[in-house]
């Protein structure tokens, strides 16, 4: 057990055609690849890492939040029928408000398969049976893919923007 009363921080997830496996720094590599295209950074800005940069991240990311009050949970999505990885999903649970914040790219060899909002469902699914009760997204008003994808998981549009981004809401059954 966790000290927020969870069985487990990070599980792998399974969906239809997708495993959501939790991050390793060894998925680094294989993730660059994917990453790569300067296209994905088109709404969130930035630029693609390189290898080494990534696995830099994925170490600070696996480590955990130093806040205890904040778990980061990150998964790499495995297709299952090719071991193919396609993109990562993620959530940032606040324990003294049972938030979730998520989010999901997937690479652009990809998108418009489904997998984004397959990811996504299987994410909000997992986070039905931790102690969350309000799944958030932001999402750029431009970003209409994404925007699917946010209500694919069955988060609605809240009007309000927060750094230029759309705050979609989800609120799950009190706890």
């Amino acid at each position: 057990m966790t000290n927020d009363g969870s069985s487990q921080v990070n599980a792998e997830i399974r969906t239809g055609r997708l495993d959501l496996v939790p991050l390793r720094v060894e998925h680094a590599a294989e993730m660059a690849e994917v990453l790569a295209d300067p296209a994905l950074h088109a709404f969130i800005g930035g630029t693609p890492y390189a290898p080494d940069e990534l696995a830099a991240r994925y170490r600070r990311l696996v480590a955990g939040s130093p806040d205890p009050d904040v778990r980061w949970l990150n998964w790499v999505i495995r297709l299952r029928e090719t071991g193919e990885l396609a993109g990562t999903v993620q959530a940032t649970v606040t324990a003294a408000d049972a938030t979730a914040e998520i989010a999901w790219v997937v690479g652009t060899p990809w998108q418009g398969r489904g997998i984004a909002s397959e990811a996504a469902r299987g994410l909000v699914e997992w986070l039905r049976t931790q102690p969350v009760r309000t799944v958030v997204a932001h999402v750029h008003p431009e970003h209409h893919a994404s925007a699917k994808v946010a209500a694919s998981a069955g988060l609605t549009a809240t009007g309000e923007l927060h750094d230029g981004e759309v705050r979609w809401q989800l609120l799950l059954h009190s706890r």
